[in-house]
């Protein structure tokens, strides 16, 4: 005897993918891209998640543009809603590996962008662009009551 089968509600992965020019315009673009999206996901503005995400993306975005730049090429923003967090990719094409998170001084002009990242984010890493060259900083900032958000997301689609 087999049990009757129980209808089961189609797996819809939130995903936000945007090609963006390796510009200061397009660094800024990125950082409203994501608090647009993050807004149709069900977080509001000024949730403490989406203002993480917010300087999340715009420091990995203006890293992209300055440090990871390649002329001709652009750079990757991916947004995830996954399970219990929010997902944010920057994906450039150079090869060379970030600098470590290192201690800035006071009057340093830089230095500061992969710290907030760290202070902010609840887990990151530097992962190899496939297919290379390049490489992608993925961050994930939690977000409490997340159930309720994939399943507000799950209903609007």
């Amino acid at each position: 005897m087999t049990a009757p089968a129980t209808p089961q509600p189609p797996v819809t992965v939130r995903v936000f993918t945007q090609r963006l020019s390796a510009t200061p315009r397009g660094a800024r673009l990125a950082r409203h891209l994501a608090l647009n999206q993050l807004r149709e996901w069900g977080l509001s503005y000024d949730a403490p998640a989406s203002e993480a995400v917010s300087v999340i993306v715009a420091e990995l975005a203006a890293n992209a543009v300055t440090h990871g730049r390649v002329p001709g090429r652009d750079f990757e923003l991916r947004l995830s809603l996954v399970t219990g967090s929010v997902r944010v990719e920057v994906t450039d094409t150079r090869a060379e590996p970030l600098p470590a998170v290192r201690p800035s001084g006071p009057l340093d002009d830089g230095g500061r962008g992969l710290r907030l990242v760290d202070a902010l984010a609840d887990r990151w890493e530097v992962l190899d662009r496939e297919p290379p060259p390049g490489k992608t900083v993925r961050a994930e900032v939690d977000v409490p009551g997340w159930s309720a958000l994939a399943r507000k997301a799950g209903s609007d689609s």
